[in-house]
C-alpha cells in the first residue's frame, strides 16, 4: 500500500463518524493497492467478514469467486483486486437482513480511496447500492433490469445481483443470469487481468 493510500485508510479509521467501530475493535474490511485492476464493490461487510477482517469470507464470496472464474488466491491478491465496499463496516442487522451502508460513506471515502488505484479498469457493481451509486442515472428502473442490460454498462463496469445462496429464488426466475451473465463476467475478468 502506498503512503497515499495508507494515509486516506488512516483519516477513515480515526474519522468521528468511525469511532463506534473502534470502540467495538472493529477495523475497516476492504483490500487494495495501486496495481489492482478490478474493484468489486458490495454493500458491506457482513459479521462475520468484520470479525475475521477478511472480505467475502462466507458463502457468498465463494460464489462469487466462482462467477468470477478466479481462484481465493488471485480474488485475495490486492495487486489483482480491490475490494471497496459501500461501506467498509458491518451496518448491523435489521429485521430482513443487514441493515444498509450508510449513505454518506462512499461519496466521502471512494473517490479518494480510488485516486490512490489508477489501473482499475473494470468495476463489479454487486447489488442496488453499488449500482445506484456508480450507475447514476444510468441504472434501470430496478437491479434486475440493471443487471440484465450489463452490456449497457460494459466495458467499465459489470453490475450484478448479490451472489448470496439466500438469492436462490431470484436465479430461478433468471435463468439467464447464469446462462448469460456468469459466462461473460468471468471472459471480462479474464481480459481485466490479462490472461
Amino acid at each position: 500500500m502506498t503512503d497515499v493510500l495508507r494515509a486516506v485508510v488512516d483519516e477513515l479509521t480515526s474519522d468521528p463518524s468511525n469511532a463506534w467501530a473502534r470502540d467495538l475493535g472493529y477495523r475497516p474490511v476492504w483490500a487494495g493497492s495501486p496495481a489492482a485492476r478490478i474493484a468489486i464493490i458490495g454493500q458491506a461487510p457482513g459479521w462475520r467478514a468484520q470479525e475475521s477482517g477478511i472480505p467475502w469470507d462466507d458463502a457468498s464470496g465463494v460464489r462469487l469467486r466462482a462467477w468470477l472464474g478466479v481462484r481465493d488466491e488471485q480474488f485475495y491478491d490486492p495487486a489483482l483486486f480491490a475490494i471497496v465496499p459501500m461501506d467498509f463496516y458491518f451496518p448491523g442487522k435489521g429485521k430482513t437482513g443487514d441493515l444498509p451502508p450508510r449513505k454518506d460513506f462512499a461519496p466521502r471515502w471512494h473517490p479518494r480511496i480510488f485516486s490512490a488505484m489508477p489501473n482499475i479498469t473494470l468495476r463489479v457493481l454487486i447489488g442496488a447500492y453499488a449500482q445506484r451509486f456508480y450507475l447514476a442515472g444510468r441504472a434501470k428502473a430496478n437491479l434486475t433490469q440493471t443487471v440484465q442490460s450489463y452490456r449497457q454498462y460494459l466495458p467499465a463496469e459489470f453490475p450484478l445481483v448479490h451472489p448470496s445462496p439466500l438469492n436462490y429464488g431470484w436465479h430461478a426466475k433468471n435463468s439467464w443470469f447464469t446462462a448469460e451473465v456468469v459466462p461473460e463476467l468471468a471472459r471480462r475478468v479474464s481480459i481485466a487481468l490479462g490472461h
